[in-house]
């Protein structure tokens, strides 16, 4: 799977100037092709599963069993949604929000989501296969077998027959729950104009500056720098745009940041291995930054 990425990325009609290959420490990376300037827009992405952030649920309209009209960030947003946005009005899922909005989760709605997906014929079940899964402590496997009882008692209640959710399983449920807790990225902004930006911006203080979190399958390779060459940006869309920050030399590592750079290195490392597993080694790090 991962060479046929390699090829889907040289068979492009404009092909962007990266290649993924294995990293000495890191596993996988993205590296340049070609020096890139400061500035340049590398590639863009569209997100394999994404979910509005928790608190815009109900505002949006994207649970299920709602009636209320339902909003989407572009026209091909609505195109997109059509086949598992009609699987999620199926069923009621009162009781599965209830229960990750009473424990402050919000990935587990992206698995719901990823689910409708493959029921509509979206996506396969295994198409987050190939992102790098997180470490599961048992008291997270516990909490997850617990939201998978929901989740399958509610396509249960809805009718759905057995052969359409033979994939829905214990393990799949967390197979996908470890990818997507290791790589989904915060959608910060979403806005067409930037007077749209001003106005989403004021809008997300209220809801921890997030309106959605996605998974994305090449953003999803890049690793983790404290002082990165790369950022990640949302404009009119879903859709993940990568973006030199600095003039970068061909084969150079393109790298990202995972979190809010500007805080102290004790931080920083803390939230690093809490959430991502890894101990941070870049400059910015080792110097005490």
């Amino acid at each position: 799977m991962f060479h046929h990425l390699r090829r889907r990325l040289l068979c492009t009609a404009a092909a962007p100037p990266i290649r993924v290959a294995l990293t000495e420490s890191s596993g996988r990376g993205v590296f340049a092709t070609r020096p890139i300037s400061a500035g340049e827009v590398l590639h863009s992405a569209q997100p394999l599963v994404s979910h509005p952030s928790p608190p815009l649920i109900h505002e949006s309209g994207s649970g299920g069993g709602s009636s209320g009209s339902c909003y989407f960030c572009s026209d091909a947003c609505r195109e997109h949604a059509k086949g598992f946005h009609g699987v999620e009005k199926k069923a009621d899922w009162s009781l599965f929000d209830d229960h990750c909005s009473s424990r402050g989760l919000k990935y587990p709605y992206m698995a719901k989501r990823l689910a409708c997906m493959v029921i509509s014929g979206a996506v396969s079940a295994d198409c987050l296969d190939i992102l790098q899964p997180a470490r599961l402590h048992q008291g997270t496997l516990t909490e997850m077998e617990e939201e998978f009882a929901l989740l399958d008692s509610t396509f249960r209640k809805a009718g759905f027959q057995e052969e359409i959710t033979t994939f829905l399983t214990k393990e799949w449920y967390i197979n996908v729950l470890a990818r997507i807790r290791i790589n989904a990225f915060r959608i910060e902004l979403v806005a067409s104009s930037y007077e749209d930006l001003l106005s989403s911006a004021v809008a997300s203080v209220s809801c921890d500056a997030a309106v959605g979190n996605a998974v994305y399958m090449l953003p999803s390779f890049y690793n983790h720098d404290c002082d990165p060459n790369t950022h990640i940006v949302w404009l009119a869309s879903a859709d993940a745009r990568l973006k030199a920050l600095r003039n970068i030399e061909e084969g150079e590592e393109l790298r990202i940041c995972y979190i809010d750079a500007s805080m102290d290195v004790d931080a920083r490392q803390r939230i690093l291995a809490d959430g991502f597993g890894f101990e941070c080694r870049c400059q910015r790090c080792l110097s005490g930054d």
